[in-house]
């Protein structure tokens, strides 16, 4: 049997209506000759609604029992997507995390998937079922449900994709692709019809908000074919992730803004050997997300050392690096969150020092200071203040001449 996985966003089943809608192409896939599995995340703003009664009940709720909340808004969605595929007459079946077999570790509301037990599925599959899955979730070895992190559903698909051996990963949601940077912000910005999976994993980590990161890493591992198409037209073919082309010149193929960003300084730490890796081995069992990492040499002896989180993350940081300032004698924790990282992307753009000198002479001419930079070799990122973040982000777009002719679907959701 030859399987395809679906995912469908929030927006894409936010209404009764849209439910249906989809169940009518879920059921045209069916038809033409595939076993669909089908991912779902909840309905539109479902999860911020959850998260925001758990907060009035208890402000800081243990990450267990939000996970056990959270997981309810997938259940809703796949059992009425599958009551809408019922009803037009096709047998369709709705299955938890944890149903379908999908093992995670113990991080709570960061967990990771460790094995697919694809039994279920495949016994549902053979008797001609449309299986729909609850994204975003599982459960660990002893039955707890857990939660993947927000854009969750994505790697859900993938991860049932390859697990199923499936012939395509579809991953629908409220544009028609991939743009050159997100259409909400630069008008002018320009569908692609294919990106190279090392392209979009640099963009989704950078806050492209398209593709959840670890979906993306997953199918690039086991190289499996994905798709970003519109859930509300079907018609355009959207945007197809590829390997990367080798005989393709350097450019820049995007460029992102991620302003959910915090920059944390140590300042005055002892230049000895050992002293970066005591305050980073510390975090490590906090399960965060580290990014940009900088440490100027000083004077006496002494530098500083800087990095950059993921804004929900701080809470948990604080107090482990302040215990790591009393430990080695430093001056007081710095944090500044009115910061923003603008990244351009796109294969080899390193090797060409003109693109490195366009992006930096573009900023200069806006009279915008860049605080921290970061290379690799498809991706360059700045750090620069988040009051002059969007101007930023659409002039170095239109410096690149990324612009193009734009169709939207509808404005992206949460």
């Amino acid at each position: 049997m030859k399987i395809i996985v679906q995912k469908y966003g929030g927006t894409s089943v936010g209404t009764t209506e849209r439910i249906q809608n989809v169940a009518k192409h879920i059921i045209e896939t069916k038809q033409k000759g595939y076993g669909v599995v089908v991912t779902v995340s909840a309905m539109g703003h479902a999860t911020d609604h959850l998260i925001k009664l758990a907060k009035e009940i208890n402000p800081n709720p243990s990450r267990r029992e939000l996970d056990m909340l959270l997981a309810t808004g997938e259940q809703t969605s796949i059992a009425l997507l599958a009551m809408a595929i019922e009803a037009l007459g096709e047998k369709a079946i709705s299955l938890t995390g944890y149903q379908c077999g999908i093992e995670t570790d113990e991080f709570y509301s960061k967990a990771r998937i460790n094995a697919i037990h694809t039994e279920r599925l495949r016994e549902e599959l053979g008797q001609d079922k449309i299986v729909i899955v609850a994204g975003f979730q599982g459960s660990t070895p002893h039955g707890d449900i857990t939660t993947l992190g927000r854009g969750g559903s994505d790697t859900t698909a993938v991860a049932l994709a390859v697990a199923l051996s499936a012939e395509l990963c579809e991953i629908y949601t409220d544009v028609y692709g991939i743009y050159s940077s997100d259409p909400r912000k630069v008008p002018g910005a320009k569908l692609m019809s294919s990106i190279s999976y090392d392209e979009i994993l640099e963009m989704a980590k950078l806050g492209a908000g398209v593709m959840h990161p670890r979906s993306v890493e997953l199918a690039r591992k086991n190289n499996m074919p994905l798709t970003v198409r519109s859930a509300f037209d079907y018609s355009v073919a959207g945007t197809k992730i590829v390997e990367v082309n080798p005989m393709e010149k350097a450019q820049v193929r995007g460029v992102t803004l991620d302003e959910h960003i915090v920059r944390i300084s140590v300042p005055n730490v002892p230049d000895r050997p050992g002293i970066a890796y005591k305050l980073f081995s510390s975090l490590v069992g906090l399960n965060v997300s580290l990014d940009m990492i900088l440490q100027n040499l000083n004077h006496d002896g002494l530098n500083d050392i800087s990095f950059t989180v993921p804004d929900e993350d701080l809470d948990r940081i604080i107090p482990t690096v302040e215990a790591f300032i009393d430990e080695v004698g430093a001056s007081p924790l710095l944090i500044k969150s009115d910061v923003a990282k603008l990244s351009i992307i796109g294969t080899g753009i390193t090797s060409d020092v003109k693109i490195a000198s366009g992006l930096f002479g573009k900023i200069y001419e806006l009279g915008i200071n860049i605080e921290m930079i970061s290379t690799s070799e498809i991706k360059i990122s700045c750090i620069i203040d988040q009051d002059q973040a969007q101007r930023a982000l659409q002039e170095v777009h239109r410096y690149f001449e990324l612009n193009g002719t734009t169709v939207h679907a509808e404005e992206q959701g949460a």
